[in-house]
Formats: structure tokens, C-alpha cells, sequence
């Protein structure tokens, strides 16, 4: 039978992007029921995988050694998917090459110098590639924007909603405020954008502001908390950390909007899981975000604090005025982003070149 490779390693951090993407592909893939050919996971934990998954895949214990090129995965696969394309492992053979890209963010962040060495891994990467699928339009007219792309294949395809279903809370979750309460979730990072968030909180002063992720980057020590020192909000932001399905779903549920002012974002999930719940999502303009909310989210089309706060304020008197509508857009556009949906169509793409 044939087999397909999913190099899955970064399956390892489901509180990132890459790990979540890894994840819901996977589960996916798993829920369609595929016959007509096989798929081997690529990953440091495998056992958990397998508690999970059962017989259904295969499995090939990651190694680090396999980024290097002496030391590359020498079974001849039918297809390989590289499922990110900052990843550095890649096959030794000449095989059918699926990639995906999820954002060039690089260019921005790291060099526009196409002689970069991470550019020019991106551009080994693209080459080598039979088929492309990209996370959404803006991921590809970006990538397109900046590189030359071969003449192969290419697919947008969505990402799901990570929130499937709506969890039965415990009663163990104590909430880190009892005022109305704007909620953020994401990598408390420079390109998150989070400090424009306090500045517009000195100007909202019924609301506190949740944020929820990965606080460890040095920007929550010296942009956020310079922000948060400006403004005297201190008892008004709540930096909660990681938080795990439960704990961001009460957030969700309980938060009066859903604020996400990224400045890049290829996709941009936390939206749709906010959506999910009915909520009112403020984002920025930029980049995937437009493409991802939808016409009923509202947007800032620049940071300054009172414009950020007359946009909020206007935006949930809309929203008020309109509340049943409103929800109910919010709700069909959040269960329109379906994994199963997109794994079915990864299999079809892997199916054109078997």
C-alpha cells in the first residue's frame, strides 16, 4: 500500500501554531477514515500518538540528527508532507513533496535578503515541492510576493476551528476578575501587538484585559510592562500565562470581546475559536486577519489608543443593538472552518500524486 510521510515532529508544542496545526490535521486525517493508502507520523513522543490513534498510522521516532543531510530519512516514501515550512527536516530521496506554508513572516522578521540562509532554505524548500498548499490567500499571494514559486500545484485550504465542541466546565476555574473583562490569547510577542491593548485600556475604564499565552519573550518585560507602567493599568491587566482547552474556553465564554490588533498573522486562529462563542472579535486589518473575520468582525486600521477605544466602543454598540444577529454570524463562520473539512482535502492532494 502506499505511503505517505507527514513530517509532524513539531506536534510536540500543541501550545503554538505549528503544534496545533500538526494536532487537528492529524485528528483529521484520523476521523476520515482513509484506506486507499497509508500515513506515517513523524514525531519525538510517539506512544502518546498511538494511545490516540491506534494502528491507524504508522510512526517514526524523530531524532534530531535527521535535520542534517548525511543523516536524512532514507526510506523511500510514496509522498512527503513537510507541514511547515520552517521545518529542517527533509527526505534523501527525489519524492513527491507536498508543502505548506503558513506564512513568510521571515521576510519581515528575520531578513528580506533572499540570500538569507533562512530565505534560501524556504526557497530549496519550494523548489523541491510537487504540490503547495498555503493557509490561506494572503499566505499565498505573500509568498508569492517574494519568491518565485514553481510552476506546481497550489491549494488554499483552511484551517479548522480547534473548538470542535463546547466543554462542560468544572467548577475549579477562578476567575481573575470580576469586572468586564476584554481577552486576548497568543504568544505575548513584538508581532502580537499586546501593549496597544493597554495603551486603548486607559481609555476604556469599565473593562480589565485578560492575556492568555506564552509570556516567557523578552517583550512582556520591557514593551508590555512599559505600557502597562504608562498607563497605571497594572490591576487592570491580568497576565495569565499558558492556559489549557478548559481554562481558555471559560475564558471565551465569560469575556465581554474577543481583541487580537496582530501585525502578522497567516491565518489567525484565535479569532474563530472566539467567534465560536458568539463573541464580538476586534482585530487588526492587517495581513490574513480581514480574510479569516469575516465582514462582521471589527477593525483598527491603526494603533493609536483613542482611535483602538472609539472603534471598541462603537463596534459593541453595534453589536448590542444587534446582538441575536450578530451571534449567529459570528457562530455559522466559526463552524465553517472545519478540520475534518481540510484534512479530507490534504488527502486528496496527497491522492494527485500518488
Amino acid at each position: 500500500m502506499k505511503n505517505v510521510f507527514l513530517e509532524s515532529h513539531n506536534i510536540k508544542n500543541r501550545f503554538n501554531g505549528f503544534g496545533q496545526f500538526n494536532y487537528h490535521l492529524i485528528k483529521g486525517l484520523y476521523n476520515a477514515e482513509i484506506s486507499d493508502f497509508k500515513m506515517t507520523l513523524h514525531a519525538k513522543d510517539t506512544s502518546s500518538l498511538k494511545t490516540e490513534f491506534g494502528e491507524y498510522f504508522n510512526y517514526k521516532k524523530y531524532n534530531a540528527l535527521s535535520r542534517k543531510p548525511l543523516f536524512r530519512i532514507r526510506k523511500k516514501y510514496d509522498v512527503w508532507h513537510c507541514l511547515n515550512q520552517n521545518i529542517k527536516v527533509e527526505p534523501y530521496h527525489d519524492i513527491p513533496y507536498v508543502l505548506t506554508v503558513h506564512d513568510v513572516n521571515f521576510i519581515d522578521e528575520v531578513s528580506s535578503d533572499l540570500n538569507h540562509e533562512t530565505n534560501k532554505q524556504f526557497i530549496e524548500k519550494l523548489n523541491r515541492s510537487s504540490a503547495i498548499t498555503y493557509i490561506s490567500e494572503f499566505a499565498k499571494a505573500s509568498t508569492h510576493n517574494y519568491f518565485n514559486v514553481p510552476k506546481v500545484p497550489e491549494y488554499v485550504i483552511y484551517n479548522g476551528n480547534p473548538i470542535s465542541e463546547i466543554l462542560e466546565l468544572s467548577q475549579n476555574i477562578k476567575p481573575v476578575t470580576k469586572r468586564p473583562y476584554l481577552f486576548f490569547i497568543g504568544g505575548l510577542t513584538k508581532r502580537k501587538n499586546a501593549h496597544t491593548l493597554v495603551q486603548m485600556l486607559e481609555h476604556l475604564p469599565n473593562y480589565d484585559l485578560v492575556l492568555a499565552g506564552d509570556d516567557s519573550d523578552n517583550y512582556v518585560k520591557t514593551t508590555l510592562a512599559k505600557a502597562i507602567s504608562n498607563t497605571k493599568t497594572k490591576n487592570r491587566v491580568h497576565c495569565i500565562g499558558k492556559v489549557n482547552a478548559e481554562e481558555k474556553q471559560h475564558y471565551l465564554q465569560h469575556c465581554t470581546a474577543f481583541v487580537f490588533p496582530s501585525l502578522l498573522e497567516g491565518f489567525g486562529i484565535p479569532p474563530i475559536e472566539a467567534m465560536r462563542f458568539g463573541k464580538p472579535v476586534f482585530l487588526s486589518n492587517l495581513t490574513s486577519l480581514p480574510e479569516i473575520g469575516g465582514e462582521k468582525a471589527f477593525y483598527w486600521n491603526h494603533f493609536d489608543a483613542k482611535y483602538m477605544a472609539t472603534i471598541f466602543e462603537k463596534g459593541m454598540h453595534a453589536f448590542e443593538a444587534n446582538k441575536t444577529a450578530f451571534e449567529k454570524a459570528y457562530i455559522e463562520r466559526a463552524t465553517g472552518f472545519n478540520w475534518n473539512k481540510a484534512a479530507l482535502e490534504y488527502a486528496d492532494v496527497y491522492r494527485s500524486l500518488l
